[in-house]
């Protein structure tokens, strides 16, 4: 689910951080710039890990900082595929089901990955598995808001977003898509809400 990645980037440290040791000003400043952000094709940054290297500062005209070039470690949340995760259930609709990890929230579970059959209950906004039993009966099991939900991640999204102008900026954003989207899948034995299986 988490992992280490190399990652290598320009530190700007301001003349009245020059007083502070350059190891600490430049753990901040990662972590300032790159904590809970999407780095596309790497995943979601958490927290520095460690710096592999530090290379010589220069300070250019016209600006009285200096840039470091630095080559470091950050743990990265960013889960292998066909991974098995447990989440919770954010909300249901007939796009899927939407879960969160607590600290991310972009994951859905589409309709074509649910088990067979189940219908969308449009009333309660809730997805139901129709479970054909032993005897031949139809048992609805539901998928209820804020429950454990086992789920194996089968497909991530990146969205690498573009400066626009402007005028354009507010109607983007009703429309925004989120950079980094995980899809999940329940279609099998053991997969789904916890409750499911508590008996099984």
């Amino acid at each position: 689910m988490f992992i280490l990645a190399d990652l290598k980037d320009t530190v700007r440290t301001t003349p009245n951080n020059f007083k502070q040791k350059l190891n600490d000003v430049i753990t901040d400043e990662l972590n300032r710039k790159l904590g809970n952000k999407v780095y596309v094709n790497v995943g979601l940054c958490i927290m520095l890990y460690d710096i592999t290297k530090i290379e010589e500062s220069h300070v250019f005209p016209g600006d009285g900082a200096s840039h470091t070039n630095v080559s470091f470690r950050f743990v990265v949340f960013r889960p292998f595929m066909e991974e098995i995760l447990i989440g919770k259930t954010r909300f249901c609709s007939a796009d899927g089901i939407h879960v969160t990890l607590g600290f991310f929230d972009d994951i859905i579970i589409p309709p074509h990955k649910l088990p067979y059959p189940s219908r969308f209950d449009q009333r309660d906004q809730v997805w139901v598995w129709e479970y054909k039993t032993e005897e031949g009966s139809t048992h609805d099991l539901y998928v209820d808001l804020e429950e454990l939900i086992r789920f194996r991640v089968v497909n991530e999204i990146f969205t690498e977003e573009t400066p626009k102008p402007p005028d354009t900026v507010e109607k983007e954003e009703t429309n925004k898509v989120a950079p980094y989207i995980l899809h999940g899948s329940i279609d099998e034995a053991g997969l789904g809400p916890l409750l499911w299986w508590e008996n099984a």
